[in-house]
């Protein structure tokens, strides 16, 4: 049985470790005893060059197994958690279900992708350690417990998060980002690759439209992101598809997945 203190105890060994390659372990200890977790990721994001994968931990093996095929070439372009960092949310503690979009749940990635992990709930502490990048150590409970967390896990885990931030920030302030992270450059490296590879033109706001959709938004908050209404939205969504010759959001992610990485290093 762990004693009291043994929170604060495998923090200050974390500290003492902070420039050595046991951080990162000994931080995932800390976190495991403050509250319950079954898995963590630990990653960077960078403005134009994938993710860099800084440590794993999960009994479960299947939080992980896509992470380096899939996740990290071109999936993570649609993930929650990218957002916050193209968006430069503030640091602190984010939960997903928080900060999905309305249809993230409904969507092909989620299908494709996400479930395939088991999570089940996940968080997350974000900082920033140095322009351009974003360190995300994510938390997250999967079938191995079958649990969400309460209400009591998120107030120790919010309060704690200035701790884990400053952490971050010494930890990774070395890591180093060029560019400028733009989604108008996705969408043009889309569209530049669908005639190269289909055949296919599409216009600016259709390829616009057409992340926003692989990314779990509806039309309404399609619409209230691009400032047309939903109906709108609609009409683009009919052409796009009729453009593609498509009829649903599985052969669009189908389709597009496969090209998305193209705008990287």
């Amino acid at each position: 049985m762990d004693l009291p203190n043994s929170a604060e105890k495998q923090l200050g060994l974390a500290i003492s470790a902070l420039t050595t390659t046991k951080f990162e372990y000994l931080l995932y200890q800390w976190l495991s005893r403050c509250f319950e977790i079954d898995n963590t990721t630990m990653l960077a994001y960078f403005q134009t060059r994938v993710p860099e994968v800084l440590f794993t931990q999960a009994l479960e093996k299947s939080v992980h197994a896509k992470l380096e095929s899939d996740y990290v070439p071109a999936a993570y372009l649609l993930d929650p958690f990218h957002s916050l960092h193209v968006e430069e949310k503030p640091p602190g503690l984010y939960r997903l279900k928080d900060i999905a979009p309305d249809q993230f749940h409904r969507n092909e990635y989620h299908a494709a992708y996400y479930q395939r992990t088991s999570l089940v709930d996940e968080i997350a502490y974000i900082a920033y350690p140095a322009t351009g990048v974003s360190v995300h150590v994510c938390l997250g409970r999967d079938k191995t417990s079958l649990r969400r967390f309460s209400a009591r896990d998120l107030q120790k885990a919010a309060r704690i998060a200035p701790i884990v931030c400053g952490l971050i920030e010494q930890r990774w302030s070395s890591l180093q980002s060029s560019g400028d992270y733009r989604d108008e450059d996705l969408a043009a490296n889309l569209i530049s690759s669908m005639i190269l590879e289909h055949g296919v033109c599409l216009s600016p706001r259709q390829a616009q439209i057409a992340l926003l959709i692989l990314r779990g938004h509806s039309s309404v908050s399609i619409g209230l992101r691009l400032g047309i209404s939903g109906q709108t939205v609609k009409v683009f969504r009919k052409q796009l598809y009729r453009k593609c010759g498509i009829s649903s959001q599985a052969e669009l992610f189908s389709l597009l997945m496969p090209l998305l990485s193209v705008h990287v290093s």
